[in-house]
């Protein structure tokens, strides 16, 4: 009977820290090491994007691989992002071409910004049945640099992203959606690049700048 009751006030316990938990949600930052996908639309752009990519937060390296749809003709690139270094690679393994170009701006993590506000959290799916919802917060702000307004909606457990809406007048609305996740680097290997790209010159006319994680993929 005493087992049954401390089994009992440790499940109000529990429940009461996951209910104080979801009632102050907080800006938070993803895992450091993740592999997932995404599908980006743009349709001011006419641009879908489907992507697998690789993320690693602790030596500021991304590695995309990506099939893009443009005015219905779809092409196939593999990008690796190098910050530390400050070069990307653009890679094509069929044709085994490499293009190397200067990569300006700081890595950027996937993360909520401090100075966003909550919009309001939410359970996709249904709360009526354990394991039938997941648990969002989302997130709204604007970056006054860029003039970029976000919309980010994370999962409130492990602070894995769900979607996300950015917004410039330049891209118009650009919405990406987030899934199969993975905790940790599956291939470290995809961050070195392959050794037809040895020879390949840095080209600093064809610079990109990184203003976050989500419009650089997008």
């Amino acid at each position: 009977m005493q087992a049954f009751v401390l089994i009992s006030v440790t499940l109000c316990l529990i429940q009461a820290a996951v209910n104080a938990g979801a009632q102050k949600p907080y800006p938070c930052k993803s895992p450091p090491l993740m592999v997932g996908r995404l599908s980006m639309l743009n349709p001011k752009g006419h641009t879908a994007v489907y992507e697998r990519f690789s993320y690693d937060a602790l030596g500021s390296r991304i590695y995309v691989r990506a099939s893009v749809t443009f005015n219905n003709n779809t092409i196939y690139e593999d990008l690796l992002l190098l910050f530390r270094e400050g070069v990307f690679y653009e890679i094509s393994y069929e044709n085994r071409t490499c293009k190397k170009s200067e990569l300006k701006g700081h890595f950027q993590p996937i993360e909520i910004p401090q100075d966003a506000q909550l919009l309001g959290q939410v359970v996709l799916g249904s709360s009526s049945t354990p394991g039938a919802g997941l648990l969002v917060n989302s997130w709204i702000g604007s970056v006054p640099v860029t003039k970029e307004k976000y919309l980010l909606t994370f999962t409130e457990f492990g602070c894995i992203p769900v979607s996300s809406m950015t917004y410039t007048e330049e891209t118009g609305w650009i919405i990406s959606s987030f899934y199969d996740f993975v905790i940790g680097i599956e291939d470290p290997n995809e961050f070195i690049p392959p050794p037809f790209c040895e020879k390949a010159e840095l080209n600093r006319s064809n610079a990109r700048s990184a203003k976050s994680f989500f419009n650089f993929l997008g």
